[in-house]
């Protein structure tokens, strides 16, 4: 299997609100950049959306080393809680819905065709890579945020 590292952030300018998310993907020395954005979205959907997309890019099952400074992205995979809320009709232990299960149900899938490993690590510490997702999705969400005001 390839290896390859990627890198993901997830960012709102109000939550919800326009949010953008960005990732890059890393193979061989040669990086790609991702990103993207919705008008009215949460933060917690750009982490997803953005390692969904950066997953998504890779055209063969890949051993990916996954870096997040989301939490809920790397806990929930990591953990096993969004398998159990699959398991449970997307309910949470406490029989509450699981939020967001139509992007945990494609990153479950994703997970079972690539070899993922997550790492966590602190956002805005000064780790390169996380602050350039941070900028592209920062700048994607500002982006649909004056596209917005404009209407």
């Amino acid at each position: 299997m390839k290896k390859v590292e990627i890198y993901t952030d997830g960012s709102c300018k109000q939550n919800p609100g326009p949010g953008g998310w960005g990732a890059i993907l890393v193979y061989q020395g040669k990086e790609m950049e991702l990103s993207g954005g919705a008008a009215d979205t949460t933060n917690n959907r750009m982490e997803l959306t953005a390692v969904i997309e950066a997953l998504q890019r890779l055209r063969e099952p890949c051993q990916v080393l996954l870096t997040t400074d989301s939490k809920y992205v790397s806990d929930g995979i990591s953990k096993g809680w969004a398998v159990s809320w699959r398991a449970r009709g997307w309910k949470k232990a406490d029989k509450s819905p699981a939020l967001n299960p139509d992007l945990w149900g494609t990153l479950l899938d994703l997970c079972e065709i690539h070899s993922v490993k997550f790492h966590w690590v602190k956002g805005h510490a000064g780790h390169p890579y996380n602050e350039r997702c941070d900028t592209l999705a920062q700048g994607e969400a500002q982006r649909i945020a004056d596209k917005k005001d404009r209407a």
